[in-house]
Order: C-alpha cells, then sequence, then structure tokens
C-alpha cells in the first residue's frame, strides 16, 4: 500500500523559510514523479512543483519559481520542497503526490495523495 506522510509544516513570518518533506512507501518510485501541490481555503488545489524521481528533472510554478527548491533523497525515499522568501500568498495546505503520467503539473496526473501539512506565513 502506497504512502505519502508529509510534515515540515507551521507558522512562520513573511520572509522566512520552511522545509516540507514527503516520505514516501509502499512501492519502487523510480517509475514516478512526485510533486507538491497546495489549496488555499475557497481556492483550487495549484500545482507547485514536482520531480522525476528517477531523472531528477524539476517541474516549478511560475509563482515559486526562485523561492522553492523541491529535491529527493534515493536512500531515504523522502521528497523536500524547500521554501524561501516566504509570502502570506503562499499560505495553504501542502500536499504531496504521486504519478506515472507525462505530464506532472496537474492534480488530475496524480494516483496516490498524502493527508497534507498546513503552511501559515504571516505578514
Amino acid at each position: 500500500q502506497v504512502q505519502l506522510v508529509e510534515s515540515g509544516g507551521g507558522l512562520v513570518q513573511a520572509g522566512g523559510s520552511l522545509r516540507l518533506s514527503c516520505a514516501a512507501s509502499g512501492r519502487t518510485f523510480s517509475s514516478y514523479t512526485l510533486g507538491w501541490f497546495r489549496q488555499a481555503p475557497g481556492k483550487e488545489r495549484d500545482f507547485v512543483a514536482a520531480i522525476r524521481w528517477s531523472a531528477g528533472r524539476t517541474y516549478y510554478a511560475d509563482s515559486v519559481k526562485g523561492r522553492f527548491t523541491i529535491s529527493r533523497d534515493n536512500a531515504k525515499n523522502t521528497v523536500f520542497l524547500q521554501m524561501n522568501s516566504l509570502k502570506p500568498e503562499d499560505t495553504a495546505a501542502y500536499y504531496c503526490a504521486a504519478s506515472r503520467a507525462v505530464v506532472v503539473t496537474t492534480d488530475r496526473s496524480y494516483e496516490y495523495w498524502g493527508q497534507g501539512t498546513q503552511v501559515t506565513v504571516s505578514s
């Protein structure tokens, strides 16, 4: 059974940093892409970043380019999202997800989802 468990969320002031982790288990993820999405109250779930597990190729939403970095630790089966220069508009629940699709910037491509971790950025 595939499990994705997020951690690392919290409350931070604008301009601060947080690092989210997603521990993946239950199968080999070499053929998967692991992605991060976020959803603010009353809004749709948006793509944030993704990384192809084997090749390491990364993808970012324009809104986070230059501020967020996605990475992976193969030995620990964990994906990270380093978030710097946080803004109040980054406030949302952040979800980790796994996909075998070619297109990885839409949530419809993802098969497995974690429970989410809350990130709140105060102004």
